[in-house]
Protein backbone atom coordinates (compact mmCIF):
# COMPACT_ATOMS: atom_id res chain seq x y z
CA UNK A 1 0.00 0.00 0.00
CA UNK A 2 1.03 3.60 -0.51
CA UNK A 3 1.79 5.43 2.73
CA UNK A 4 0.45 8.97 2.82
CA UNK A 5 1.80 9.96 6.23
CA UNK A 6 0.10 11.72 9.11
CA UNK A 7 -2.05 14.82 8.69
CA UNK A 8 -1.79 17.62 11.26
CA UNK A 9 -5.02 19.67 11.32
CA UNK A 10 -5.04 23.35 12.21
CA UNK A 11 -6.04 24.39 15.71
CA UNK A 12 -9.82 24.62 16.02
CA UNK A 13 -11.39 28.04 15.54
CA UNK A 14 -13.42 29.17 18.54
CA UNK A 15 -16.49 31.23 17.67
CA UNK A 16 -17.72 33.93 20.10
CA UNK A 17 -21.33 33.08 19.24
CA UNK A 18 -20.75 29.59 20.65
CA UNK A 19 -20.40 30.89 24.20
CA UNK A 20 -22.09 28.62 26.71
CA UNK A 21 -24.39 29.73 29.50
CA UNK A 22 -22.97 29.45 33.03
CA UNK A 23 -26.38 29.01 34.64
CA UNK A 24 -28.32 26.65 32.37
CA UNK A 25 -27.64 23.90 29.87
CA UNK A 26 -26.21 24.83 26.50
CA UNK A 27 -25.49 27.91 24.44
CA UNK A 28 -26.29 31.40 25.70
CA UNK A 29 -28.42 32.21 22.67
CA UNK A 30 -30.75 29.23 23.06
CA UNK A 31 -33.68 28.77 25.46
CA UNK A 32 -37.37 27.99 25.56
CA UNK A 33 -39.83 30.78 26.36
CA UNK A 34 -43.59 31.23 26.54
CA UNK A 35 -45.15 33.76 24.17
CA UNK A 36 -48.60 35.32 24.17
CA UNK A 37 -51.33 32.77 23.83
CA UNK A 38 -49.36 30.10 25.69
CA UNK A 39 -47.31 29.28 22.61
CA UNK A 40 -43.78 28.05 23.38
CA UNK A 41 -40.83 28.98 21.19
CA UNK A 42 -37.11 28.21 21.25
CA UNK A 43 -34.80 31.18 20.76
CA UNK A 44 -31.75 31.24 18.51
CA UNK A 45 -31.28 29.43 15.23
CA UNK A 46 -29.11 26.42 16.09
CA UNK A 47 -31.73 23.71 16.19
CA UNK A 48 -34.60 22.59 14.06
CA UNK A 49 -36.99 23.58 16.84
CA UNK A 50 -35.61 27.13 16.98
CA UNK A 51 -37.94 29.87 15.83
CA UNK A 52 -40.90 27.49 15.50
CA UNK A 53 -44.20 28.02 17.29
CA UNK A 54 -44.98 25.03 19.50
CA UNK A 55 -48.67 25.52 20.29
CA UNK A 56 -49.27 22.13 21.97
CA UNK A 57 -46.38 21.81 24.39
CA UNK A 58 -47.60 23.93 27.31
CA UNK A 59 -51.11 22.48 27.24
CA UNK A 60 -49.71 18.97 27.31
CA UNK A 61 -47.45 19.81 30.28
CA UNK A 62 -50.48 21.14 32.15
CA UNK A 63 -52.49 18.00 31.45
CA UNK A 64 -49.64 15.61 32.15
CA UNK A 65 -48.10 17.25 35.25
CA UNK A 66 -49.89 20.30 36.71
CA UNK A 67 -52.51 22.79 35.43
CA UNK A 68 -50.82 25.84 36.97
CA UNK A 69 -47.71 25.77 34.77
CA UNK A 70 -47.66 29.04 32.87
CA UNK A 71 -46.07 32.40 32.21
CA UNK A 72 -47.90 34.02 35.15
CA UNK A 73 -46.59 31.40 37.60
CA UNK A 74 -42.90 32.10 37.50
CA UNK A 75 -40.13 30.84 39.78
CA UNK A 76 -37.46 33.50 39.07
CA UNK A 77 -33.83 32.49 39.34
CA UNK A 78 -31.53 34.13 41.89
CA UNK A 79 -28.40 33.35 39.89
CA UNK A 80 -25.63 34.00 40.74
CA UNK A 81 -25.95 32.73 44.29
CA UNK A 82 -23.67 33.80 47.16
CA UNK A 83 -20.20 32.57 46.20
CA UNK A 84 -17.72 31.40 48.87
CA UNK A 85 -14.46 33.27 49.19
CA UNK A 86 -11.40 31.57 47.74
CA UNK A 87 -8.94 29.78 50.01
CA UNK A 88 -5.44 30.48 48.75
CA UNK A 89 -2.28 28.46 49.21
CA UNK A 90 0.25 31.19 48.50
CA UNK A 91 3.21 28.86 48.09
CA UNK A 92 1.38 26.81 45.46
CA UNK A 93 0.25 29.89 43.53
CA UNK A 94 3.79 31.32 43.59
CA UNK A 95 5.23 28.10 42.19
CA UNK A 96 2.54 27.80 39.50
CA UNK A 97 3.14 31.36 38.34
CA UNK A 98 6.64 30.26 37.55
CA UNK A 99 5.50 28.06 34.65
CA UNK A 100 2.01 29.36 33.74
CA UNK A 101 1.25 32.75 32.23
CA UNK A 102 -1.02 35.29 33.89
CA UNK A 103 -3.83 34.42 31.46
CA UNK A 104 -3.67 30.78 32.60
CA UNK A 105 -4.84 31.48 36.17
CA UNK A 106 -8.23 32.92 37.02
CA UNK A 107 -9.99 33.38 40.36
CA UNK A 108 -13.12 35.10 39.04
CA UNK A 109 -16.03 34.13 41.31
CA UNK A 110 -18.53 33.05 38.63
CA UNK A 111 -15.84 31.20 36.71
CA UNK A 112 -14.98 29.27 39.87
CA UNK A 113 -18.66 28.62 40.50
CA UNK A 114 -19.18 27.08 37.06
CA UNK A 115 -16.20 24.75 37.53
CA UNK A 116 -17.74 23.54 40.79
CA UNK A 117 -20.85 21.87 39.40
CA UNK A 118 -22.22 19.70 36.64
CA UNK A 119 -25.79 19.34 35.40
CA UNK A 120 -27.75 17.41 38.04
CA UNK A 121 -31.09 18.85 39.14
CA UNK A 122 -29.62 19.37 42.61
CA UNK A 123 -26.76 21.50 41.31
CA UNK A 124 -28.98 23.47 38.92
CA UNK A 125 -31.47 24.12 41.72
CA UNK A 126 -28.79 25.20 44.17
CA UNK A 127 -27.11 27.75 41.89
CA UNK A 128 -30.49 29.37 41.21
CA UNK A 129 -32.30 29.13 44.54
CA UNK A 130 -29.71 28.24 47.19
CA UNK A 131 -25.90 28.15 46.95
CA UNK A 132 -22.88 25.87 46.60
CA UNK A 133 -20.98 25.99 49.87
CA UNK A 134 -17.64 24.79 48.50
CA UNK A 135 -16.29 25.45 45.01
CA UNK A 136 -12.82 25.59 43.40
CA UNK A 137 -10.62 28.37 44.72
CA UNK A 138 -8.71 28.84 41.48
CA UNK A 139 -9.08 27.82 37.84
CA UNK A 140 -5.97 27.03 35.78
CA UNK A 141 -5.76 26.52 32.02
CA UNK A 142 -2.78 24.35 31.00
CA UNK A 143 -1.65 24.33 27.37
CA UNK A 144 0.57 21.24 27.35
CA UNK A 145 1.13 17.85 28.94
CA UNK A 146 4.26 19.27 30.58
CA UNK A 147 2.27 22.04 32.25
CA UNK A 148 -0.23 19.49 33.58
CA UNK A 149 2.64 17.43 34.98
CA UNK A 150 4.11 20.53 36.63
CA UNK A 151 0.72 21.36 38.16
CA UNK A 152 0.42 17.88 39.62
CA UNK A 153 3.94 18.06 41.09
CA UNK A 154 3.24 21.48 42.62
CA UNK A 155 -0.05 20.23 44.08
CA UNK A 156 1.80 17.30 45.66
CA UNK A 157 4.48 19.56 47.11
CA UNK A 158 1.99 21.99 48.64
CA UNK A 159 -0.90 19.60 49.43
CA UNK A 160 -3.42 21.14 47.06
CA UNK A 161 -6.51 19.34 45.73
CA UNK A 162 -6.89 19.11 41.91
CA UNK A 163 -10.16 18.45 40.07
CA UNK A 164 -10.03 18.03 36.26
CA UNK A 165 -12.69 19.92 34.29
CA UNK A 166 -13.80 19.05 30.77
CA UNK A 167 -17.23 20.14 29.54
CA UNK A 168 -19.06 20.24 32.86
CA UNK A 169 -21.91 18.08 31.51
CA UNK A 170 -21.90 15.28 34.09
CA UNK A 171 -25.12 14.31 35.87
CA UNK A 172 -23.47 12.49 38.78
CA UNK A 173 -22.28 15.37 41.03
CA UNK A 174 -18.75 14.46 39.92
CA UNK A 175 -17.60 18.10 39.94
CA UNK A 176 -19.16 19.12 43.24
CA UNK A 177 -16.56 19.88 45.89
CA UNK A 178 -16.58 18.13 49.25
CA UNK A 179 -17.70 20.68 51.83
CA UNK A 180 -15.19 19.39 54.38
CA UNK A 181 -12.20 19.88 52.03
CA UNK A 182 -9.89 22.26 53.91
CA UNK A 183 -7.15 22.39 51.26
CA UNK A 184 -7.07 24.82 48.38
CA UNK A 185 -9.09 23.31 45.49
CA UNK A 186 -7.84 23.99 41.96
CA UNK A 187 -9.95 23.27 38.89
CA UNK A 188 -7.74 22.12 36.00
CA UNK A 189 -9.70 23.35 32.99
CA UNK A 190 -8.56 21.40 29.91
CA UNK A 191 -10.26 23.62 27.32
CA UNK A 192 -7.00 24.94 25.83
CA UNK A 193 -5.76 21.40 25.18
CA UNK A 194 -8.31 20.99 22.42
CA UNK A 195 -6.38 19.99 19.29
CA UNK A 196 -6.35 16.98 17.04
CA UNK A 197 -2.58 16.47 17.11
CA UNK A 198 -2.50 14.17 14.09
CA UNK A 199 -4.60 11.94 11.87
CA UNK A 200 -3.15 8.75 10.39
CA UNK A 201 -5.32 8.04 7.31
CA UNK A 202 -3.54 4.77 6.44
CA UNK A 203 -4.06 3.16 9.83
CA UNK A 204 -7.27 5.03 10.65
CA UNK A 205 -6.08 6.52 13.92
CA UNK A 206 -5.93 9.99 15.39
CA UNK A 207 -4.28 11.52 18.45
CA UNK A 208 -6.55 14.03 20.16
CA UNK A 209 -6.05 16.18 23.24
CA UNK A 210 -8.40 15.50 26.13
CA UNK A 211 -9.99 18.96 26.20
CA UNK A 212 -11.33 18.69 22.65
CA UNK A 213 -15.13 19.04 22.57
CA UNK A 214 -17.19 16.47 20.71
CA UNK A 215 -18.68 18.85 18.17
CA UNK A 216 -15.20 20.18 17.31
CA UNK A 217 -13.75 16.69 16.98
CA UNK A 218 -16.57 15.74 14.60
CA UNK A 219 -16.21 18.88 12.48
CA UNK A 220 -12.42 18.65 12.15
CA UNK A 221 -12.33 14.94 11.41
CA UNK A 222 -15.06 15.37 8.79
CA UNK A 223 -12.89 17.91 6.97
CA UNK A 224 -10.44 15.06 6.41
CA UNK A 225 -13.07 12.45 5.56
CA UNK A 226 -13.29 10.72 8.93
CA UNK A 227 -15.49 10.36 12.00
CA UNK A 228 -14.84 9.08 15.51
CA UNK A 229 -18.39 7.74 15.58
CA UNK A 230 -18.86 8.55 19.26
CA UNK A 231 -21.99 10.66 19.71
CA UNK A 232 -23.29 10.95 23.27
CA UNK A 233 -26.31 13.17 23.83
CA UNK A 234 -23.89 15.76 25.23
CA UNK A 235 -21.59 15.74 22.18
CA UNK A 236 -21.92 19.52 21.69
CA UNK A 237 -20.27 20.23 25.05
CA UNK A 238 -18.58 17.13 26.48
CA UNK A 239 -14.91 16.32 25.87
CA UNK A 240 -12.78 13.34 24.93
CA UNK A 241 -11.19 13.33 28.38
CA UNK A 242 -14.62 13.32 29.99
CA UNK A 243 -15.77 10.43 27.81
CA UNK A 244 -12.81 8.36 28.95
CA UNK A 245 -13.08 9.36 32.61
CA UNK A 246 -16.78 8.43 32.75
CA UNK A 247 -16.59 5.30 30.55
CA UNK A 248 -19.05 6.84 28.12
CA UNK A 249 -21.35 5.46 25.45
CA UNK A 250 -22.77 7.09 22.34
CA UNK A 251 -25.92 6.98 20.26
CA UNK A 252 -24.18 5.19 17.37
CA UNK A 253 -22.35 2.59 19.40
CA UNK A 254 -23.89 -0.24 17.31
CA UNK A 255 -21.65 0.73 14.41
CA UNK A 256 -18.65 2.35 16.07
CA UNK A 257 -18.56 0.95 19.60
CA UNK A 258 -18.48 2.45 23.07
CA UNK A 259 -15.56 4.58 24.20
CA UNK A 260 -13.53 1.54 25.30
CA UNK A 261 -13.86 0.12 21.77
CA UNK A 262 -12.63 3.36 20.19
CA UNK A 263 -9.69 4.37 22.40
CA UNK A 264 -6.39 2.68 21.53
CA UNK A 265 -4.16 4.42 24.07
CA UNK A 266 -4.25 7.16 26.70
CA UNK A 267 -1.74 9.53 28.26
CA UNK A 268 -2.48 10.25 31.90
CA UNK A 269 -0.65 12.48 34.38
CA UNK A 270 -0.65 11.02 37.90
CA UNK A 271 1.15 11.87 41.11
CA UNK A 272 3.44 8.91 40.37
CA UNK A 273 4.39 10.25 36.96
CA UNK A 274 2.98 10.30 33.45
CA UNK A 275 1.48 7.09 32.07
CA UNK A 276 2.42 6.96 28.41
CA UNK A 277 3.87 4.58 25.83
CA UNK A 278 5.91 5.09 22.65
CA UNK A 279 3.67 3.19 20.21
CA UNK A 280 0.15 1.98 19.56
CA UNK A 281 -0.71 -1.47 18.24
CA UNK A 282 -4.07 -2.88 17.09
CA UNK A 283 -4.25 -5.00 20.26
CA UNK A 284 -1.80 -5.89 23.00
CA UNK A 285 -1.50 -8.13 26.02
CA UNK A 286 0.74 -6.17 28.37
CA UNK A 287 -0.62 -7.21 31.73
CA UNK A 288 -1.86 -4.74 34.28
CA UNK A 289 0.31 -1.99 32.79
CA UNK A 290 -2.44 -1.09 30.32
CA UNK A 291 -3.46 2.34 31.64
CA UNK A 292 -6.77 2.32 29.80
CA UNK A 293 -8.21 -0.37 32.08
CA UNK A 294 -7.57 1.76 35.16
CA UNK A 295 -8.62 5.10 33.73
CA UNK A 296 -11.96 4.20 32.10
CA UNK A 297 -14.54 5.38 34.63
CA UNK A 298 -11.96 6.77 37.08
CA UNK A 299 -13.81 10.13 37.18
CA UNK A 300 -10.75 12.26 37.91
CA UNK A 301 -9.75 10.24 40.97
CA UNK A 302 -6.49 8.73 39.69
CA UNK A 303 -5.04 11.33 37.35
CA UNK A 304 -5.68 13.73 34.49
CA UNK A 305 -6.14 12.41 30.95
CA UNK A 306 -4.23 14.72 28.61
CA UNK A 307 -4.57 12.96 25.23
CA UNK A 308 -5.66 9.73 23.61
CA UNK A 309 -5.10 7.81 20.40
CA UNK A 310 -8.44 6.74 18.96
CA UNK A 311 -9.78 4.82 16.02
CA UNK A 312 -11.32 6.88 13.24
CA UNK A 313 -13.64 5.66 10.53
CA UNK A 314 -14.26 6.89 6.98
CA UNK A 315 -17.35 9.05 6.77
CA UNK A 316 -20.28 6.84 5.77
CA UNK A 317 -21.21 6.99 2.11
CA UNK A 318 -24.87 6.97 3.08
CA UNK A 319 -26.78 8.18 6.13
CA UNK A 320 -30.51 7.58 6.23
CA UNK A 321 -33.12 7.90 8.94
CA UNK A 322 -36.14 5.81 9.71
CA UNK A 323 -38.86 5.33 12.30
CA UNK A 324 -41.30 2.65 13.38
CA UNK A 325 -44.49 2.91 15.42
CA UNK A 326 -45.43 0.01 17.72
CA UNK A 327 -48.70 -0.57 19.56
CA UNK A 328 -46.88 -0.99 22.91
CA UNK A 329 -43.52 -0.86 24.62
CA UNK A 330 -43.59 -4.64 24.92
CA UNK A 331 -43.89 -5.06 21.15
CA UNK A 332 -41.06 -2.62 20.63
CA UNK A 333 -38.75 -4.47 23.03
CA UNK A 334 -39.61 -7.78 21.35
CA UNK A 335 -38.60 -6.21 18.04
CA UNK A 336 -35.28 -5.03 19.46
CA UNK A 337 -34.59 -8.47 20.89
CA UNK A 338 -35.14 -10.21 17.57
CA UNK A 339 -33.13 -7.52 15.80
CA UNK A 340 -30.04 -8.37 17.87
CA UNK A 341 -30.56 -12.07 17.22
CA UNK A 342 -31.21 -12.20 13.50
CA UNK A 343 -29.84 -9.02 11.90
CA UNK A 344 -27.28 -6.22 12.17
CA UNK A 345 -28.78 -3.33 14.16
CA UNK A 346 -28.43 0.06 12.48
CA UNK A 347 -25.95 2.63 13.81
CA UNK A 348 -28.57 3.97 16.20
CA UNK A 349 -31.86 2.45 17.30
CA UNK A 350 -33.86 4.02 20.13
CA UNK A 351 -37.28 3.09 21.44
CA UNK A 352 -39.33 5.61 23.45
CA UNK A 353 -42.31 4.75 25.63
CA UNK A 354 -45.75 6.27 25.21
CA UNK A 355 -45.19 9.20 27.57
CA UNK A 356 -42.08 10.27 25.69
CA UNK A 357 -43.81 9.66 22.38
CA UNK A 358 -46.60 12.02 23.45
CA UNK A 359 -44.05 14.67 24.46
CA UNK A 360 -42.30 14.40 21.10
CA UNK A 361 -45.58 15.04 19.32
CA UNK A 362 -46.00 18.33 21.19
CA UNK A 363 -42.57 19.44 19.95
CA UNK A 364 -43.80 19.70 16.40
CA UNK A 365 -44.33 23.19 14.96
CA UNK A 366 -47.76 24.38 13.91
CA UNK A 367 -48.52 22.99 10.46
CA UNK A 368 -50.54 24.77 7.77
CA UNK A 369 -51.94 24.07 4.35
CA UNK A 370 -51.01 20.74 2.80
CA UNK A 371 -48.75 19.83 5.72
CA UNK A 372 -51.68 20.20 8.11
CA UNK A 373 -53.90 18.07 5.89
CA UNK A 374 -51.20 15.40 5.56
CA UNK A 375 -50.70 15.35 9.33
CA UNK A 376 -54.43 14.85 9.92
CA UNK A 377 -54.61 12.04 7.36
CA UNK A 378 -51.60 10.28 8.88
CA UNK A 379 -53.10 10.51 12.35
CA UNK A 380 -56.46 9.23 11.11
CA UNK A 381 -54.75 6.29 9.38
CA UNK A 382 -52.72 5.32 12.46
CA UNK A 383 -55.65 5.54 14.88
CA UNK A 384 -58.55 4.35 12.73
CA UNK A 385 -57.11 2.05 10.10
CA UNK A 386 -54.24 0.53 12.10
CA UNK A 387 -56.19 0.77 15.35
CA UNK A 388 -53.31 1.93 17.54
CA UNK A 389 -54.14 3.30 20.99
CA UNK A 390 -52.77 6.85 21.44
CA UNK A 391 -52.28 6.05 25.14
CA UNK A 392 -50.15 2.99 24.40
CA UNK A 393 -48.25 3.45 21.15
CA UNK A 394 -44.48 3.81 21.17
CA UNK A 395 -41.94 4.87 18.57
CA UNK A 396 -38.50 3.74 17.47
CA UNK A 397 -36.08 6.07 15.66
CA UNK A 398 -33.35 4.68 13.44
CA UNK A 399 -30.11 5.92 11.89
CA UNK A 400 -28.55 3.82 9.14
CA UNK A 401 -24.93 4.46 8.11
CA UNK A 402 -22.56 2.71 5.73
CA UNK A 403 -22.30 1.86 2.06
CA UNK A 404 -25.47 1.94 -0.05
CA UNK A 405 -25.50 -1.86 -0.02
CA UNK A 406 -25.08 -2.09 3.76
CA UNK A 407 -27.82 0.46 4.42
CA UNK A 408 -30.24 -1.19 2.00
CA UNK A 409 -29.66 -4.60 3.59
CA UNK A 410 -30.12 -3.22 7.12
CA UNK A 411 -33.32 -1.39 6.17
CA UNK A 412 -34.78 -4.50 4.57
CA UNK A 413 -34.14 -6.68 7.59
CA UNK A 414 -35.17 -4.03 10.15
CA UNK A 415 -38.57 -3.35 8.61
CA UNK A 416 -39.19 -7.06 7.96
CA UNK A 417 -38.58 -7.85 11.63
CA UNK A 418 -40.63 -4.84 12.76
CA UNK A 419 -43.64 -6.05 10.76
CA UNK A 420 -43.56 -9.34 12.66
CA UNK A 421 -44.06 -7.35 15.86
CA UNK A 422 -46.89 -5.15 14.53
CA UNK A 423 -44.51 -2.31 13.78
CA UNK A 424 -45.55 0.25 11.17
CA UNK A 425 -43.13 2.45 9.24
CA UNK A 426 -43.24 6.00 10.51
CA UNK A 427 -41.11 7.55 7.79
CA UNK A 428 -37.60 8.92 7.43
CA UNK A 429 -38.60 12.48 8.36
CA UNK A 430 -39.95 11.41 11.76
CA UNK A 431 -36.75 9.45 12.34
CA UNK A 432 -34.62 12.45 11.48
CA UNK A 433 -36.68 14.74 13.70
CA UNK A 434 -36.52 12.28 16.56
CA UNK A 435 -32.76 12.04 16.33
CA UNK A 436 -32.23 15.81 16.07
CA UNK A 437 -34.65 16.49 18.94
CA UNK A 438 -32.07 14.97 21.28
CA UNK A 439 -30.09 18.20 21.25
CA UNK A 440 -32.99 20.64 21.38
CA UNK A 441 -34.99 19.07 24.18
CA UNK A 442 -31.98 19.13 26.51
CA UNK A 443 -32.94 22.77 27.12
CA UNK A 444 -36.39 21.83 28.44
CA UNK A 445 -35.15 20.95 31.93
CA UNK A 446 -33.91 24.47 32.73
CA UNK A 447 -36.96 26.08 31.17
CA UNK A 448 -39.45 24.12 33.26
CA UNK A 449 -37.45 24.78 36.44
CA UNK A 450 -38.49 28.42 36.04
CA UNK A 451 -42.09 27.16 36.27
CA UNK A 452 -41.78 25.00 39.42
CA UNK A 453 -40.92 21.73 37.70
CA UNK A 454 -37.87 19.74 38.78
CA UNK A 455 -36.61 17.14 36.32
CA UNK A 456 -33.73 14.74 35.88
CA UNK A 457 -32.66 11.74 33.82
CA UNK A 458 -30.91 8.60 35.03
CA UNK A 459 -29.90 5.41 33.26
CA UNK A 460 -29.17 1.75 33.76
CA UNK A 461 -28.52 -1.38 31.77
CA UNK A 462 -30.41 -4.63 32.13
CA UNK A 463 -30.53 -8.06 30.57
CA UNK A 464 -33.25 -8.78 28.05
CA UNK A 465 -35.13 -10.89 30.57
CA UNK A 466 -35.19 -8.06 33.13
CA UNK A 467 -35.63 -5.04 30.84
CA UNK A 468 -39.41 -4.66 30.94
CA UNK A 469 -39.53 -5.40 34.66
CA UNK A 470 -37.00 -2.64 35.29
CA UNK A 471 -39.09 -0.19 33.23
CA UNK A 472 -42.39 -1.08 34.87
CA UNK A 473 -41.13 -1.42 38.44
CA UNK A 474 -39.27 1.88 38.42
CA UNK A 475 -42.27 3.72 37.01
CA UNK A 476 -44.54 2.16 39.63
CA UNK A 477 -42.10 2.96 42.43
CA UNK A 478 -41.87 6.62 41.43
CA UNK A 479 -45.66 6.88 41.28
CA UNK A 480 -45.80 5.41 44.80
CA UNK A 481 -43.11 7.74 46.13
CA UNK A 482 -44.88 10.76 44.64
CA UNK A 483 -48.25 9.69 46.04
CA UNK A 484 -47.11 8.90 49.58
CA UNK A 485 -45.58 12.37 49.88
CA UNK A 486 -48.89 13.89 48.77
CA UNK A 487 -47.09 16.05 46.22
CA UNK A 488 -49.04 18.35 43.90
CA UNK A 489 -50.07 17.31 40.42
CA UNK A 490 -48.95 14.14 38.65
CA UNK A 491 -45.38 12.93 38.20
CA UNK A 492 -43.89 12.76 34.72
CA UNK A 493 -42.21 9.37 34.40
CA UNK A 494 -40.89 8.13 31.09
CA UNK A 495 -38.30 5.71 29.76
CA UNK A 496 -36.59 4.82 26.53
CA UNK A 497 -34.27 2.09 25.34
CA UNK A 498 -31.24 3.82 23.86
CA UNK A 499 -28.69 1.08 23.15
CA UNK A 500 -28.96 -2.62 22.42
CA UNK A 501 -26.52 -5.46 23.03
CA UNK A 502 -26.63 -9.21 22.52
CA UNK A 503 -27.17 -9.54 26.26
CA UNK A 504 -29.52 -6.65 27.01
CA UNK A 505 -30.22 -2.94 26.73
CA UNK A 506 -29.49 0.50 28.13
CA UNK A 507 -32.57 2.18 29.61
CA UNK A 508 -32.95 5.91 30.24
CA UNK A 509 -35.52 7.21 32.72
CA UNK A 510 -36.90 10.75 32.87
CA UNK A 511 -38.65 12.01 35.99
CA UNK A 512 -40.22 15.37 36.82
CA UNK A 513 -42.62 16.75 39.39
CA UNK A 514 -44.31 20.06 40.23
CA UNK A 515 -42.91 21.49 43.47
CA UNK A 516 -44.60 24.80 44.22
CA UNK A 517 -45.36 24.84 47.95
CA UNK A 518 -43.10 21.87 48.66
CA UNK A 519 -40.45 22.33 51.36
CA UNK A 520 -36.90 21.48 50.26
CA UNK A 521 -38.03 20.34 46.81
CA UNK A 522 -34.58 19.36 45.56
CA UNK A 523 -34.02 17.12 48.59
CA UNK A 524 -37.43 15.55 48.04
CA UNK A 525 -36.49 14.88 44.44
CA UNK A 526 -33.24 13.24 45.58
CA UNK A 527 -35.16 10.99 47.96
CA UNK A 528 -37.43 9.81 45.16
CA UNK A 529 -34.54 9.35 42.74
CA UNK A 530 -32.73 7.32 45.40
CA UNK A 531 -35.82 5.13 45.76
CA UNK A 532 -35.95 4.70 41.99
CA UNK A 533 -32.32 3.55 41.94
CA UNK A 534 -33.07 1.07 44.72
CA UNK A 535 -35.81 -0.31 42.50
CA UNK A 536 -33.47 -0.46 39.51
CA UNK A 537 -31.04 -2.66 41.44
CA UNK A 538 -33.79 -4.77 42.98
CA UNK A 539 -35.26 -5.40 39.51
CA UNK A 540 -32.01 -6.52 37.91
CA UNK A 541 -30.61 -3.26 36.53
CA UNK A 542 -27.04 -2.00 36.81
CA UNK A 543 -25.94 0.94 38.93
CA UNK A 544 -24.98 2.83 35.77
CA UNK A 545 -24.54 2.22 32.07
CA UNK A 546 -22.52 5.31 31.14
CA UNK A 547 -23.20 8.26 33.46
CA UNK A 548 -20.80 6.87 36.04
CA UNK A 549 -20.85 6.93 39.82
CA UNK A 550 -19.67 10.38 40.88
CA UNK A 551 -21.10 11.18 44.28
CA UNK A 552 -24.76 10.69 43.49
CA UNK A 553 -24.47 6.87 43.29
CA UNK A 554 -21.48 6.12 45.50
CA UNK A 555 -23.64 5.04 48.47
CA UNK A 556 -24.85 2.14 46.33
CA UNK A 557 -21.37 0.74 45.63
CA UNK A 558 -21.53 -1.78 48.52
CA UNK A 559 -24.67 -3.17 46.87
CA UNK A 560 -22.87 -3.93 43.60
CA UNK A 561 -19.24 -4.54 44.68
CA UNK A 562 -18.01 -7.18 47.10
CA UNK A 563 -15.96 -6.09 50.14
CA UNK A 564 -12.89 -7.39 48.33
CA UNK A 565 -13.63 -5.24 45.30
CA UNK A 566 -14.17 -2.16 47.45
CA UNK A 567 -10.85 -2.80 49.20
CA UNK A 568 -9.17 -3.29 45.81
CA UNK A 569 -10.54 0.06 44.63
CA UNK A 570 -9.23 1.82 47.73
CA UNK A 571 -5.84 0.13 47.43
CA UNK A 572 -5.51 1.31 43.83
CA UNK A 573 -6.20 4.87 44.94
CA UNK A 574 -3.75 4.55 47.83
CA UNK A 575 -1.02 3.28 45.55
CA UNK A 576 -1.50 5.81 42.75
CA UNK A 577 -2.49 8.89 44.76
CA UNK A 578 -1.61 8.34 48.44
CA UNK A 579 -2.01 12.02 49.37
CA UNK A 580 -5.41 12.23 47.63
CA UNK A 581 -4.28 15.09 45.40
CA UNK A 582 -7.08 14.15 42.99
CA UNK A 583 -9.62 14.70 45.74
CA UNK A 584 -12.96 15.13 43.98
CA UNK A 585 -14.36 12.39 46.23
CA UNK A 586 -16.04 10.45 43.44
CA UNK A 587 -16.73 6.75 44.06
CA UNK A 588 -15.43 7.17 47.61
CA UNK A 589 -11.94 6.10 46.57
CA UNK A 590 -10.57 7.08 49.98
CA UNK A 591 -13.16 4.97 51.78
CA UNK A 592 -14.43 7.73 54.05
Amino acid sequence: MKHTGRVVPDSPVLHPEDEESPAVWGFRDTAFEILDGDVVKMTGDRYELAGQDLPDLLGWVRDAIHPDVGVDNLNPSNYPPPIPDARVNDAFVTEVRGFLGDDQLDDDAELRLRRGHGQTQEEMYRIKYDQLRRIPDLVVFPNTDEEVASLVRAAGTHNVCLIPYGGGTNVSNALSCEENEERMIVSVDMSRMNRILWIDPDNQMACIQAGAVGRTISEQLAEHGFTIGHEPDSIEFSTLGGWIATHASGMKKNRYGNIEDIVLDVTVVTTSGTLERPMVAPRESIGVGDARRWIYGSEGGLGIVTQAVVKVFPLPEVQEYGSIIFPSLEKGVDFLYELTRTATPPASVRLVDNMQFQLSQTLKPRSTGLKKLKSKLEKWFVLNVKGLDPEGMTACTLVFEGTPEQVAAEQKSVYRIAARHEGMKGGAENGRRGYQLTYGIAYLRDWILRHYLLAESFETSASWSDALAVCNNVRNRLHEEHSKRNLPGKPFISCRVTQVYQTGVCIYFYFAYYFKGVDNPSEVFNEMEHAAREEVLKSGGSLSHHHGIGKIRRDFLPDVLSPGMLDWQREIKKAVDPANIFGAGNQNFDGE
